[in-house]
């Protein structure tokens, strides 16, 4: 083996080689980084020792930009996360960097996408609705120029975006008491065992719909599901089943909507006329004639461009947290309609 204690600086390849892994590999180990096994760690460790490599602190900054950015989706089949991406993508488009996604629900899948982004020199990254600790976020922000969206309680070492989900959801609730909605379901998402204020927007939102719903006298009812069609069409089962049913289903996203919207219709119910039903997001798809459904927009393509926008400064060396809140918009569409006198469901 080449002597390195004479002549040129030892290099994390040359630990790799003498550890039998790879870069990648060796990187996680000298950053700490998650899942690293101890059988890995023990080896590329004692690689380091004998070779007597030191991490060269500079080596980023002497390397220059990749003009990379890593952009992290947590569910590609989300129409609202794709409206998102679609404005980091048009607000990247007349900049020299290039975003690479990649896509994780579970919070251990999420970090290991990220580590590889930063394995693979991202320059910044933009993080759409991330499920892992605060405490993990904070210590990725002050590696990495970095944005969250979706996640209040705002930060320390990073920038985030939300929409005010609390009133978008008072907007939606106060709608629907206005037309006499006295028996309004909220479809809900789990909160993945995020901890208040640091929570993600379906909770803030939840959240919301419960304070509007006591500020008119009336009882929080929630399903918790998925937001997802089919978690919307089993909520909306589940409810429409009941012997007294809800006259309106205010699900907390447009693609729950779907789902209740597909119930009500196997079981021949007529929206509006038996059943008033409402979302949140303002998809493409609620916008189709056929559908025309009453929701709350929070601008997806604005959410996406936004930040992109606060990475782009954040890379020019702002360092002081951003904290950028969405205003959003009730949008009545046909889906929504008075309270009938006889009970939704009644056939």
């Amino acid at each position: 083996m080449e002597n390195h204690s004479e002549g040129r600086r030892v290099t994390i390849e040359d630990v790799a080689r003498e550890a039998g892994v790879s870069v990648s590999a060796v990187s996680k180990v000298v950053r700490d980084a998650y899942g690293v096994s101890p059988q890995m760690r023990e080896k590329v460790s004692a690689a380091i020792e004998k070779l007597g490599y030191r991490p060269h602190a500079g080596a980023r900054a002497m390397r220059g930009r990749s003009y990379t950015i890593g952009v992290m989706v947590a569910d590609v089949s989300a129409p609202f996360q794709s409206e998102i991406v679609e404005g980091i993508s048009d607000e990247l488009e007349s900049t020299p960097y290039q975003e690479i996604f990649v896509t994780g629900l579970a919070p251990d899948r999420q970090v290991r996408r990220i580590e590889a982004l930063i394995d693979r020199q991202a320059d910044g990254l933009i993080l759409i609705t991330p499920w892992m600790s605060t405490a993990w976020l904070e210590e990725l922000g002050a590696r990495v120029p970095t944005v969250v969206i979706a996640r209040h309680g705002g930060a320390d070492n990073f920038d985030t975006i939300v929409d005010d989900d609390y009133l978008g959801a008072r907007l939606m609730v106060d709608h629907l008491v206005e037309l006499g909605h006295r028996r309004i379901l909220y479809t809900g998402h789990p909160s993945g065992g995020l901890t208040r204020p640091y929570v993600l927007a379906h909770t803030a939102r939840g959240d919301g719909y419960v304070e509007a719903m006591k500020r008119h006298g009336l009882e929080p009812d929630i399903i918790e599901t998925s937001y997802s069609e089919r978690g919307g069409y089993e909520a909306a089962q589940e409810a429409l089943a009941r012997p007294e049913p809800p006259t309106a289903i205010f699900a907390g996203a447009d693609i729950a909507a779907l789902g209740v919207l597909r119930a009500a219709e196997e079981r021949k119910l007529r929206v509006p006329e038996d059943l008033t039903v409402a979302g949140y997001d303002n998809i493409y798809a609620s916008t189709i004639g056929r559908v025309s459904l009453t929701t709350v927009d929070q601008s997806g393509r604005l959410t996406g461009s936004k930040s992109a926008r606060l990475l782009l400064e954040r890379l020019d060396g702002r360092t002081r947290p951003v904290h950028y809140v969405v205003v959003p918009r009730l949008v009545p569409r046909g889906t929504s309609a008075a309270s009938a006198k006889r009970p939704a469901g009644h056939l």
